[in-house]
């Protein structure tokens, strides 16, 4: 907890740490409108689910050019001019009149997305390294402080009635707090760095690891766009509760994120995603019972569960003997935004040939499967 009252004490790391929030905000209001923007399009499930893979894909394509960007512009600039682009772009899938449109619009906030994770995470560790102090996880742990706000901002539902209204509150506090903060991060420049060539050689250690970053950011994203209209098809949720799956997994997966390095600290970074993956199935076992109550709960225990899966995962991607960390995490954050990429189109597939308890029940195995490589790792490591 050490980073989080650096961030809360100073200004100057308040404010990239704020972009972090900024995004999940954004991204959090649309969540919670997914059914609405389903109902009022007419869609299907699958339809829903290819649309949603725009908006990953934009995220994914803007990757290979958000280095260039970055060094041309400046971090701090282009952190900035991100969250603007964030800020226009947020506003498109709620206006968008029809499926097309709407594919389209979730690829350009998919890329305003992408191009703001990128400079905010490279921000950050320069300021770490500028500086000589470290509150990335912290940073992190905004992000899902983001999320519960966008959550708790499910509560609005009922008596704006208004989803583009509503974006735009969300718009607007992103604004104010960003441009009031921009002078501590604005004039950042990152030093550049010349990426070495990905080689194959890496697959063989790293496989394991990839195929849990794979599954848990697969996982991550699916509850995030599924949650809401499960609550509201599976467990027939009033509209006001449809936001409250999205709310807990966002608040659990804060808690864990703040507090998860503590505990990797005693108990490892292998048990700790094992202790990960067990929480997530008691969650996927209380969602699938289809009780509201019950599937809020087991939300909630599914962000705790992943709050510490990718982080810890990085963190023995960085210290694969032999490997290179940046080689070693570059594979892992590649497979782990392959499976956000393919996760929304495959589980709608699911629910429009089956059901979407069905889709959950595949995310259960996916948790099963998390624990088993877990033991693998641990095997391999001894």
């Amino acid at each position: 907890m050490k980073s989080l009252r650096l961030i809360l004490g100073n200004a100057r790391y308040f404010g990239p740490s704020w972009v972090f929030a900024s995004i999940n905000i954004l991204f959090g209001t649309w969540a919670i409108y997914i059914p609405a923007v389903k109902d009022a399009l007419e869609i299907s499930k699958s339809e829903l689910g290819i649309a949603i893979f725009f908006l990953a894909l934009g995220v994914f394509t803007v990757f290979p050019f958000a280095s260039g960007i970055v060094n041309k512009v400046g971090v701090g600039k282009t952190t900035f001019y991100g969250v603007l682009l964030s800020c226009a772009a947020a506003m498109l899938p709620l206006l968008a009149p029809n499926y097309y449109v709407l594919m389209a619009a979730l690829f350009l906030f998919g890329a305003a997305n992408g191009i703001t994770d990128i400079s905010m995470n490279t921000l950050v560790t320069e300021i770490e390294k500028k500086d000589k102090v470290k509150f990335m996880a912290a940073s992190h742990g905004f992000f899902s402080l983001g999320g519960v706000l966008a959550g708790m901002g499910s509560f609005l539902i009922g008596p704006l009635s208004n989803p583009v209204l509503h974006m735009t509150i969300a718009v607007v506090l992103v604004l104010l707090v960003n441009l009031k903060f921009r002078n501590y991060y604005f004039t950042e420049v990152a030093e550049e760095i010349e990426n070495e060539p990905f080689s194959f050689g890496l697959l063989k250690p790293l496989l394991l690891l990839g195929l849990i970053s794979f599954m848990a950011m697969g996982s991550e994203g699916a509850i995030v766009d599924w949650s809401g209209l499960y609550l509201k098809e599976i467990a027939l949720a009033p509209e006001a509760l449809w936001g409250l799956g999205f709310l807990g997994f966002q608040i659990t997966m804060t808690l864990g994120r703040f507090l998860g390095d503590g505990i990797s600290d005693k108990i490892g970074s292998v048990k700790i995603v094992a202790l990960g993956a067990i929480l997530a199935i008691l969650g996927y076992f209380l969602v699938l019972t289809g009780n509201i109550n019950l599937s809020i709960i087991g939300f909630a225990l599914n962000g705790l569960g992943f709050s510490v899966m990718v982080p810890e995962v990085f963190r023995i991607g960085g210290n694969v003997k032999g490997i290179d960390s940046s080689k070693g995490i570059a594979f892992i954050a590649g497979a782990g935004y392959a499976g956000f990429l393919c996760a929304p189109p495959i589980l709608g597939f699911l629910a429009e040939h089956y059901s979407l308890s069905r889709s959950f029940v595949v995310l259960l195995v996916c948790a099963f499967l998390i624990l088993l490589f877990t033991l693998l790792l641990k095997r391999k490591k001894a």
